[in-house]
């Protein structure tokens, strides 16, 4: 089995993204710019005799306040409902959101191709859903509206009345 931190680290060299390593770990962090934001990523490979896995998290670029926590999580959890690939989560004690890509190649391998495709899904949509995350933190757009006006861009536009 090909080591697959080894694996993550050729992939973002191929890709020309800068990366480091956060010390003493098997964890890749860098900075990514979407069309609606910039924001942390880390690309994290457990592995050990009995688990092999790549994570690849977006940290969402602002912290939820307490308030706004439950109407926030619900908007996640409408954004989850219809997502093929990773899903959001929320830390409630610190208000951190994060959207989550993984495989599990545990008795198989990683590819450079697959780490391509869990590292890119995740960060579309993280920049996808962010105009959503804001309107919802900052304004007092509904959750089922943010997801709808995410959704359908063209039909809702994500505005305060």
């Amino acid at each position: 089995m090909a080591n697959i931190f080894e694996t993550i680290v050729n992939f973002f060299k191929e890709d020309e993204w800068q990366v480091s390593q956060v010390e003493g770990e098997t964890i890749l962090e860098m900075g990514f710019t979407g069309d609606n934001g910039n924001w942390m990523c880390y690309a994290h490979a457990q592995e050990d005799e009995d688990v092999a896995q790549f994570i690849f998290y977006s940290v969402c670029p602002v912290k939820v306040m307490e308030s706004k926590r439950v109407i926030v999580a619900e908007f996640l959890t409408r954004a989850n409902y219809d997502l093929a690939l990773g899903n959001f989560e929320l830390d409630f004690t610190d208000g951190e959101i994060r959207y989550k890509t993984s495989a599990d190649v545990t008795n198989d391998r990683l590819t450079v191709n697959l780490c391509k495709n869990l590292v890119y899904t995740n960060v579309l949509m993280m920049d996808k859903y962010l105009p959503g995350i804001m309107a919802v933190v900052y304004g007092d757009v509904l959750p089922v509206d943010a997801v709808a006006a995410v959704d359908n861009p063209r039909e809702i536009h994500l505005t305060e009345n």
